[in-house]
């Protein structure tokens, strides 16, 4: 079979990240992918990040060892914020949901951020995620060699996305991407565009994943959607936190239905001639998902990397890659394997 160039769009969700792990493990296996672009959000960042390093340093194979030790560190995070402290005792995704629904209205985290902010720590305030972020080669993950790869972060004062590529991206870059605002300290980057330092939260505000940085003409067309946050859920919440928990999901979706709806608009001023040829990309679009395994779980559980909580998400996210390359692989570089206009009407 030829090669399929595509680009990845990495959604976020805190350790609900680790599908995308299972998605990456499956396509990195298959000869016949060749990524070229990677954008990332938050855990989409994070996961580029792993590997487009691995990959510069031992093609897919190294990429597909340094997923795996990027995930390893995660399940290794020791912190309150990430976490309750008997999260080691619930190896099961369901499991973990189950009983944050049913002895507490709200999980030991949330509860947690509703009397505390990060800058009530003072002096003892550390981002546990930075222990694992610095440990990123940046030569490799800044280099020219691998895919194209670029971070969002929202920019706390105007509201409007950055987005971090090449040199830019760094261990606070990565740190901003995947801020969780009532969990961390914003990330202070220095904006070389007004010689001033911006403080940064999670860039699935507005862009979880962005898409616009794909649509580089030297890149593929064909651009693949890792998602984690359903966007339909079909029973309307009930409960205190069944409300939040879509709330969470809903504004984490917006923009990319954004974008879904910019990429449909052009696609139809093309169809219908009243674009030149070549004037504007047209955009392929395809989306890996398992929205009956996430809609089951809560926002409780991208708090809670326990290891067999990864472990289970892995798994889903290698099948579920397996059944999209069965069912929709030879869409790729041919045709989108979304209808466009169903999904954003």
């Amino acid at each position: 079979m030829a090669v399929r160039r595509i680009n990845l769009a990495l959604q976020g969700g805190g350790a609900h990240g680790a599908f995308t792990w299972g998605v990456l493990d499956r396509f990195l296996e298959d000869g016949t992918i060749e990524i070229a672009g990677i954008s990332g959000t938050s855990a989409g960042a994070l996961n580029g990040a792993a590997l487009k390093a691995g990959m510069a340093m031992g093609g897919r194979d190294g990429a597909r060892e340094n997923l795996d030790w990027l995930w390893a560190q995660v399940g290794a995070v020791g912190d309150m914020r990430m976490a309750s402290w008997f999260r080691a005792f619930l190896p099961v995704s369901t499991l973990w949901s189950d009983l944050t629904e049913r002895f507490a209205p709200f999980s030991p985290g949330e509860t947690f951020t509703r009397l505390f902010s990060p800058y009530d720590f003072g002096p003892f305030y550390v981002n546990p995620l930075e222990r694992v972020v610095s440990q990123f080669h940046y030569d490799l993950v800044c280099g020219s060699a691998g895919p194209a790869f670029h971070v969002a972060a929202t920019n706390v004062r105007s509201g409007k996305i950055r987005v971090f590529s090449g040199a830019e991206i760094s261990t606070d870059a990565i740190l901003a991407s995947a801020c969780v605002p009532t969990l961390f300290r914003a990330v202070e980057i220095d904006d070389p565009a007004t010689g001033l330092s911006e403080a940064y939260w999670d860039g699935g505000y507005t862009g979880n994943p962005a898409l616009f940085p794909l649509f580089d003409p030297g890149l593929p067309a064909d651009i693949v959607v890792v998602s984690i946050n359903p966007l339909r859920r079909e029973a309307v919440p009930r409960s205190a936190q069944d409300i939040l928990d879509r709330i969470n999901e809903v504004s984490f979706n917006s923009s990319l239905l954004r974008e879904f709806r910019a990429i449909n608009f052009v696609k139809e001023l093309i169809a219908d001639g009243r674009v030149e040829a070549g004037a504007m990309k047209d955009v392929l679009v395809h989306i890996v998902a398992d929205d009956a395994l996430m809609t089951s779980l809560t926002a409780a559980t991208k708090l809670v990397p326990t290891l067999g909580l990864l472990w289970e998400l892995k798994a889903a996210g290698r099948a579920a890659a397996e059944a999209f390359l069965a069912r929709h692989g030879g869409a790729l570089n041919r045709e989108s394997s979304v209808d466009l206009g169903a999904l954003v009407s």
